[in-house]
């Protein structure tokens, strides 16, 4: 994904958070509905999730270093799956506790006229903030639906802000709800139902969130696109003959790693194959401009030893789900 496109949806939605925060918490001052409180917490949590996304991003611009000789690219998936954490413990599991005690201890709402304006304000603030994150992600998600788009997206920072602006729309509309039934019936106790309703949301999305982040710091593959170009551009017919396996992993958003052994001629000499390599290198990162890492070990290809199969001692993982046919 773009980086810059990122990082104008984050961008968009801290300022949104920051003023609906504020002016949550105002609402609740005045009017003591548990559902603003929880809301103003979710809107602030929001706001130090999109921070520490933008925290992420900046640290995994860092130079590779001896101690870290790939880079910093996982820096952007690590500070994703704590904005999970912080969504799950901070915005779910308060607003859960707070709806709880809500119902045990209901009371009527004062000054209504706060929070409803409020969540007005919030839900337009909020749609500003989620079509900003729809536009962006559009430029990147092609024929995918939204929920490919999500679990296929390498770049974690989109599906977060997409994820939490759905949140935050349908808990504003369960807010609006709880305190809309607490008017009309008198009874405060629709204001906490209303609260809990949006802690179990907040929850739910804070899991999806953390599988998600949690398969990408576990090293995820190119995509299935990605992969066939390499296969394709790695092979040129002479040299080149077939791969015999490839592995592929994301170091990063957008960096790469390719590690094949390639199929060559038993006759070849050692310059006629090394330069077949580079070759096979450059038409590669024409192909993926990310991938920045690639690593080809030569072979010399054996159809009795390619019916054994894979060796799982030499190819970590077994056989390639990307197998070229080679």
């Amino acid at each position: 994904m773009s980086a810059s496109g990122g990082t104008r949806a984050i961008v968009a939605a801290l300022g949104a958070n920051l003023a609906i925060a504020a002016s949550k918490f105002v609402a609740f001052a005045f009017s003591g509905s548990s559902s603003m409180l929880a809301e103003g917490v979710h809107s602030l949590a929001d706001s130090g999730n999109q921070f520490l996304l933008l925290v992420g991003g900046k640290k995994a611009q860092r130079e590779a270093t001896p101690q870290h000789p790939f880079g910093y690219g996982r820096e952007r998936y690590i500070y994703a799956f704590l904005v999970s954490i912080v969504l799950f413990s901070v915005g779910g599991m308060f607003a859960i506790y707070e709806g709880y005690e809500k119902i045990r201890h209901p009371h009527e709402l004062e000054h209504w006229y706060w929070p409803v304006g409020v969540l007005v304000f919030a839900i337009l603030a909020e749609g500003y903030s989620f079509r900003t994150a729809i536009r962006e992600s559009n430029q990147l998600r092609g024929k995918l639906s939204w929920s490919q788009f999500i679990r296929r997206a390498k770049a974690p920072e989109l599906p977060v802000v997409l994820l939490e602006d759905f949140g935050a729309l349908i808990g504003l509309v369960l807010a609006l709800g709880g305190v809309g039934l607490a008017l009309l019936t008198g009874d405060g106790v629709w204001d906490g139902i209303g609260t809990v309703l949006i802690g179990v949301l907040l929850v739910s999305i804070a899991l999806v969130l953390a599988a998600e982040t949690k398969s990408l710091l576990l090293g995820e593959s190119a995509g299935l696109e990605e992969v066939r170009k390499i296969e394709t551009a790695v092979v040129d017919g002479r040299t080149v003959t077939g791969i015999i396996h490839m592995r592929t992993l994301h170091l990063g958003p957008e960096e790469l790693l390719v590690a094949a052994k390639i199929a060559v001629q038993h006759d070849d000499t050692a310059g006629e194959v090394a330069a077949a390599i580079n070759a096979a290198e450059a038409r590669i990162r024409e192909a993926v401009p990310i991938a920045r890492v690639i690593y080809l070990e030569p072979d010399i290809y054996s159809e009795t030893e390619a019916a054994r199969g894979a060796d799982p001692d030499a190819t970590p993982g077994g056989p390639t789900p990307h197998a070229a046919g080679h």
